[in-house]
Parts: structure tokens; C-alpha cells; sequence
């Protein structure tokens, strides 16, 4: 097993990565090792775990801005978010019990290294557009920084957007500015049952053209409603597709009412209050309903209206497998049968036919070894991907292979 080292600033960070220049000694970097079984198995002669590094190091509620140390656990900044009613508001994803037990919490670093963001992305953006500052170390073992506490701080390249997603191939970063949001003061959910996916795309899609911001949008397949928390939604029996709608409660109630009224066509309509809207949408931050297997699981973005097609697709080859739409059918989390190659090649097929993107999430070792799990890159998006780790990462140190072979 590799050594493990965590160190506790970024001064030791630098001289560990300088380190492994000197030695020719590649590093795994990860945060609290929570998605380490996401990306191409890769060989390391070390670990460097930023978990050491922790702690929030600036909270300005009154200017919507938090700063913290890249391995400070994702539930500490949002609790001490919670205390002032104000959160993330992109609802960063809890993988953990998806893809196994956690060796350690989830770290704020890990959400922008990753860019994976939840329900909410489609009404208040990705983690990347609340991604404003970052202090990292690149390759060679030099500290930089990147953008400030504002938005109109940011000058020249733009960093924070090229680390996010990098998955710790450029650089591990070791402080994270982020801005937050107030939270909103009621949340309520329309729950319509028994639509088939494309209808149920069609729903979510009105929805989202109509005046009454709509924050998520989210369709089950019957199999996974069984699987939700509240034991009356899992009693339904039918596919269950969910509309929440965010703001003061006097708002909140008038917006419910009238989407009801626009989307009375779809069925029969029923309102989840705020205990229940909260408990259905923690599910879905913590993919309940994709827990407690071990089969390929694909995360999919595609344009919402090929949503359905996509997956039926796929189902043409692959009758058992299993779809969860979210961001009104533009993010489809799909669940394969335990073959070979994870249905790789069907799920390539079916993306490029729509436009979009595919990641196998889960995956044993040896399929992520044997087939691409990131999305292939063009010929030139790949030239241009070389020679951006070649300027952050000359000698191939941090996380080499993680995404593609080479890079």
C-alpha cells in the first residue's frame, strides 16, 4: 500500500510535490478519499491527502463569501452556513455511500476539483460559477493563487474554472473561495405519478418555461421510488416525477398553485410540504436510490429533450438497465448490468448520436482500466489538454492517467 502523506500547509505540500519531481515519483491526490474509485485506476508511489489542511479561514455572511482550507469537510462549511441561513447553492453531491464506505468526509476541495453539482444546478448554476479564489500548488511544487473574494477580481486566465473538474491532474489546491447564498425561507415540492420518461421530460421541461422558478426537477423510475426515505413516497408503486419551487413561503404557496394549474394536463398533482420536500431532495443530494449496489453507474448530460431517447438507446441493448433523470431529464444517472465493459460502447453511441457527455462513476478497477471513463476527447481538445497539464504539471506528478491515459 502507498504512504499516505497529509500535509498540514501548502509550504509542505510544495516541498512533497518538489519532492517527487526530484525522485521521478508520481502522487495520488485526493481529499478525504471519498472519490478515489472515480477516474482510470492509476500507480503512485505515494499518496497526498489534503485532509490535514482544514479549517474555514475567512466568513463574511453580509458579503456572501466563505473561504476554507481545500480539506475541510464538506459538512463543516455547511453547517457553519446553515447557522447564518445560507448554503451552497448548488447542492454539491454526496457520493460517499455510492461508492463505498468513506475512509473520511467529503472535503470542499474535492466539490470544485470535481465540479459535480446537484439538482439545483439547472436555477443557480454549476460549482464552477460559485468557484471565485483558489491558492494551489502546481507540479513543479510553486504556489499560486487565482481570482479573490469578488467576482470582478478575477483578471487574466480565469483558474478557478480551469481547475474545477480537473479531478487533481493540474494542480492540488489548498485554499477555496466560494460565494454562497441565503437560503430560501420555505421549499415545497409537485409530485406528479405514473408518467412514462418522456412524458415525464415533457412535464419537467414545461415546468421550466413557465414564470414560477422551478429549482429542481427530477424524474424516478418505479424501481428507485421503493428505494426513497419517506415510507409514503416508496409505498406509491409508480414512477414518481418531482418540481420544487424555493422561496418566501407566501410565494412559495401562490407558485405552487398556479404550477399545479399549467401542468394539470400531465395527471393527477399532488404537494410535498417542507419536511417532505426536504427529505425527498436529501435523497437525492446523497443518490439514495442508487446506494447499496455494486453495477456500473453512468452520469450522463445530454440535451433534456433526448433524455428519454438516450436511455432508450441504450435499453435497445441493455433491457435491464435503469435510469434516474434529474435537471428536467438533462442529467441522466444510469444504472448497467454487471457486464464487461459497462456498456461503454452502447452509452458512447447513444451520447454522440444527442450531444453530450458520459463518466462511468462506478465501476470495478478492471473495467475503468479497459475502457475510457471520462468522455473521449476530440483530436484537438486533447492536444490542447496536453499541453495544459504540460504547463501545470511538466513531469506528470499529480494524478497521471486519472482521466486519460497520458495526460
Amino acid at each position: 500500500m502507498a504512504e499516505i502523506l497529509t500535509p498540514g500547509d501548502e509550504n509542505d505540500l510544495a516541498n512533497i510535490i518538489a519532492e517527487a519531481v526530484t525522485a521521478g515519483a508520481p502522487l495520488e491526490i485526493r481529499g478525504g478519499g471519498t472519490k478515489a474509485a472515480v477516474g482510470r485506476p492509476i500507480q503512485t508511489a505515494g499518496v497526498v491527502s489534503t485532509s490535514a489542511m482544514s479549517g474555514i479561514t475567512l466568513y463574511e455572511p453580509r458579503e456572501l463569501v466563505l473561504s476554507a482550507r481545500a480539506g475541510t469537510p464538506l459538512v463543516e462549511v455547511e453547517t457553519a452556513l446553515a447557522e447564518n441561513n445560507q448554503e451552497l447553492a448548488f447542492e454539491p453531491l454526496y457520493l460517499e455511500m455510492v461508492l463505498g464506505e468513506p475512509a473520511a468526509p467529503s472535503t470542499i476541495g474535492a466539490v470544485f476539483a470535481s465540479n459535480l453539482s446537484g439538482s439545483r444546478r439547472i436555477y443557480s448554476g454549476a460549482a464552477r460559477d460559485h468557484f471565485i479564489g483558489v491558492k494551489a500548488v502546481n507540479g513543479l511544487g510553486e504556489l499560486f493563487k487565482s481570482g479573490g473574494r469578488v467576482m470582478k477580481n478575477v483578471t487574466g486566465y480565469d483558474l478557478c474554472r480551469g481547475l474545477s473538474g480537473s479531478w487533481g491532474t493540474l494542480a492540488v489546491m489548498t485554499d477555496v473561495t466560494m460565494k454562497v447564498l441565503p437560503s430560501a425561507e420555505s421549499s415545497q415540492t409537485i409530485v406528479l405519478t405514473g408518467l412514462i420518461d418522456d412524458i415525464a421530460i415533457d412535464a419537467m421541461c414545461a415546468a421550466l418555461t413557465t414564470p414560477y422558478e422551478v429549482s429542481a426537477a427530477a424524474h424516478l423510475q418505479q424501481s428507485f421510488v421503493a428505494r426513497l426515505s419517506d415510507p409514503e413516497l416508496s409505498a406509491l408503486g409508480a414512477p414518481l416525477t418531482a418540481l420544487r419551487v424555493e422561496n418566501f413561503s407566501s410565494s412559495v404557496a401562490y407558485r405552487i398553485g398556479k404550477l399545479g394549474e399549467a401542468l394539470k394536463a400531465f395527471g393527477d398533482i399532488s404537494v410535498l410540504d417542507e419536511d417532505w420536500s426536504q427529505i425527498f431532495w436529501s435523497d437525492m443530494r446523497q443518490l439514495k436510490v442508487l446506494q447499496g449496489s455494486s453495477d456500473p453507474l453512468w452520469r450522463i448530460s445530454v440535451p433534456p429533450k433526448s433524455g428519454a431517447k438516450v436511455v432508450e438507446s441504450i435499453k435497445a441493448h441493455h433491457p435491464t438497465c435503469q435510469a434516474v433523470y434529474d435537471w428536467s431529464g438533462g442529467l441522466i444517472w444510469l444504472v448497467m448490468p454487471p457486464i464487461s465493459d459497462a456498456g461503454a460502447s452502447e452509452v458512447r453511441r447513444a451520447v454522440a448520436a444527442s450531444g453530450g457527455h458520459a463518466t462511468l462513476i462506478r465501476a470495478d478497477a478492471a473495467t475503468r482500466t479497459a475502457v475510457d471513463v471520462f468522455q473521449p476527447l476530440e483530436d484537438g481538445v486533447t492536444a490542447l489538454s496536453g499541453r495544459i497539464k504540460a504547463a501545470f504539471d511538466p513531469h506528470g506528478i499529480l494524478n497521471p492517467g486519472r482521466m486519460y491515459a497520458g495526460v
